[in-house]
C-alpha cells in the first residue's frame, strides 16, 4: 500500500495554475509539500495539519500558493497560481508525526510520496 498518494502536476506557461493532491493512507495528520529542482537541495514549500485549516508557506510562494483539505477524504491540496519558471521542480508530499507538525525541514519527515513533476515555461 502506498503511504502517500500524490496526483496532479504537469506543464504550464508562466502565470498559469496547477493543483497537486496528497492522500495519506497512513495515520499521519502532519503533511507537507517539498520540491526539488535538478542540482538543487530539497525545499519545503508548505506544511499543513489535517483538520486544522492552517498552513505554513515558504516566503517565495506566499500570495500564490494555498493549501486546502477535503475533509471527507483526508486529502490535502496545493493550489499553485501565478506560477513562475523558478517553480519548476519535482514536488513531493511528506508526512511526519505530531511533534514536528508545521516544519518545513525535510529531515523532520519520514514518509515520502513518489513525487510529481511541475514544469513552468517562460
Amino acid at each position: 500500500q502506498v503511504p502517500l498518494v500524490e496526483s496532479g502536476g504537469g506543464s504550464v506557461e508562466a502565470g498559469g495554475s496547477l493543483s497537486l493532491s496528497c492522500a495519506p493512507s497512513v495515520d499521519r495528520k502532519c503533511l507537507a509539500w517539498f520540491r526539488q529542482a535538478p542540482g538543487e537541495s530539497r525545499e519545503g514549500v508548505a506544511s499543513y495539519a489535517l483538520g486544522s485549516g492552517s498552513s505554513v508557506l515558504t516566503d517565495s510562494v506566499k500570495g500564490r500558493f494555498t493549501v486546502s483539505e477535503d475533509h471527507s477524504t483526508n486529502t490535502m491540496y496545493l493550489q499553485m497560481n501565478s506560477l513562475k519558471p523558478e517553480d519548476t521542480a519535482t514536488y513531493y508530499c511528506a508526512a511526519t508525526d505530531g511533534s514536528d507538525c508545521w516544519s518545513l525541514a525535510s529531515d523532520r519527515y519520514d514518509i515520502w510520496g513518489q513525487g510529481t513533476q511541475v514544469t513552468v515555461s517562460s
